[in-house]
């Protein structure tokens, strides 16, 4: 039986790969366009995926409850499950393994809007699959962690670390997360009416990405620090330098994303293979095999 998924935010880092993968799997995808009737758009649709996020963090106090109440009134109307990429904001600075046995304790603004807003889609009883991440890796670039803050300067043999090299942070490659998206969607009725479901990725640190980058080009890669103090100096005037600082700790905040449940709903889920996830944000000309796999698909580096 063909089914419908409403993509929102396709030009984004999970939208667009989101849609890639639905389709290929047979489902029919609809792009949602900003600012038109979101009813309208998700009427008859079977999955609503939410990738719709303010650029840059901007005004997240008024536009994530915006965009909240807006999905879903059309998953209300619709019927539809919403599959909304989490991140670890909720659970504030409690380094180590985290799932969904963990207190979601805040002490950031951001975490407690996300928390508020994960609480909104449970008390309206809207069918909805928290698809938990780390850091989100993006094999086309757009405006991605690798490529924004580690590959910033690795041209000039520099990668910029920007919290302790040595702490364990968790990451997830999009097209990975895009094929369990559609992998829980296929057995979303199956599934809990609210599901907390963490994806486990891969974890490593900023150290191991300069050795493997290191081994892979045969270059000197030098490890420098991201410029904190510029951002505290521009907080006053920047938005993007309040909120990024705003989020210093989880850089130094050892930790990874608990496997259990996910591997226990997907066994047979395998995911791209860690050497390549750690090399993809290298610019072609220094990638050391010439090729890369973007979104699936294997293209030239040239």
């Amino acid at each position: 039986m063909n089914q419908t998924v409403l993509i929102l935010g396709a030009s984004g880092k999970i939208g667009s790969h989101t849609a890639d993968v639905f389709w290929n799997a047979g489902w029919t995808v609809r792009n949602y366009k900003r600012g038109t009737d979101m009813i309208a758009a998700a009427a008859g649709a079977d999955v609503i995926v939410n990738g719709l996020n303010p650029p840059n963090y901007h005004n997240w106090a008024k536009t994530i409850p915006a965009i909240t109440e807006q999905v879903i009134a059309a998953a209300q109307a619709s019927g539809a499950t919403v599959i909304i990429p989490g991140n670890i904001y909720n659970c504030g600075n409690q380094p180590g393994l985290l799932d969904e046995t963990t207190p979601q304790r805040p002490h950031t603004r951001k975490g407690k809007i996300r928390v508020e807003m994960e609480a909104a889609y449970k008390a309206a009883q809207v069918r909805t699959i928290i698809l938990r991440a780390g850091n989100f890796i993006d094999p086309k670039g757009n405006g991605d962690f690798m490529s924004m803050l580690f590959m910033r300067n690795i041209a000039k043999g520099k990668l910029t670390t920007v919290g302790d090299p040595d702490a364990m942070q968790a990451y997830a490659y999009v097209p990975d997360w895009a094929r369990a998206a559609l992998a829980l969607a296929e057995m979303r009725h199956d599934l809990a009416p609210f599901a907390d479901i963490p994806f486990p990725g891969h974890s490593f640190t900023s150290r191991q990405l300069r050795d493997a980058v290191a081994t892979a080009t045969g270059q000197n890669i030098r490890m420098t620090s991201f410029p904190w103090w510029l951002m505290r100096l521009l907080g006053p005037v920047w938005e993007l330098a309040r909120e990024m600082s705003e989020m210093r700790y989880l850089y130094s905040m050892s930790h990874q994303i608990g496997e259990a449940k996910f591997h226990a709903l997907l066994p047979d889920f395998r995911p791209t293979p860690l050497d390549h996830v750690m090399l993809c944000g290298l610019p072609r000309d220094i990638h050391p095999n010439k090729t890369m796999r973007t979104g699936g698909q294997t293209i030239a580096a040239e």
